[in-house]
């Protein structure tokens, strides 16, 4: 699994002018399953998540996780992470999970933050979504789970 992380002081995601998810100080992320991934996969990788230090202690250091601070999660599903820009000006997504394994694996990711104990809200697996957000620092990490 692939996965973009932004810090973020709030995030929100919206649907044909609704919002469908939000949260306030923590995490925006971008999630896309690969092939072969499994849920075993998206379990590291949420547990990878919980405890990343890119969030400010006392000092001003980045030292502390999202769990530390008592942050949220903002999960959106993504797609186009799995882009494959090798060949040509065109890229090609084939290395993306099939739609059907995919929305179960960012919803197992979800559940397995929420089980962690992190707030967290999602968007909508294959939707067109708007997503808005306030990126602290800027803070942007990229993450990939090798499969199972």
């Amino acid at each position: 699994m692939r996965a973009v992380l932004q810090r973020v002081s709030q995030a929100r995601v919206d649907i044909a002018g609704e919002t469908v998810g939000q949260c306030g100080p923590g995490l925006m992320i971008l999630i896309c399953a690969m092939q072969g991934d499994t849920e075993k996969t998206a379990g590291k990788l949420a547990a990878k998540v919980s405890k990343i230090r890119i969030f400010k202690d006392d000092q001003g250091k980045m030292n502390r996780s999202i769990s530390d601070i008592g942050g949220s999660a903002l999960v959106v599903s993504q797609f186009t992470l799995s882009a494959d820009t090798s060949r040509g000006n065109r890229p090609g997504f084939s290395g993306a999970a099939a739609p059907e394994d995919g929305d179960r694996l960012y919803r197992h990711f979800a559940a397995c933050l929420r089980d962690l104990g992190i707030p967290v809200e999602t968007g909508e697996f294959g939707a067109d979504m708007q997503v808005s957000l306030t990126n602290d620092g800027p803070v942007t990490i990229w993450l990939d789970q090798d499969n199972g």
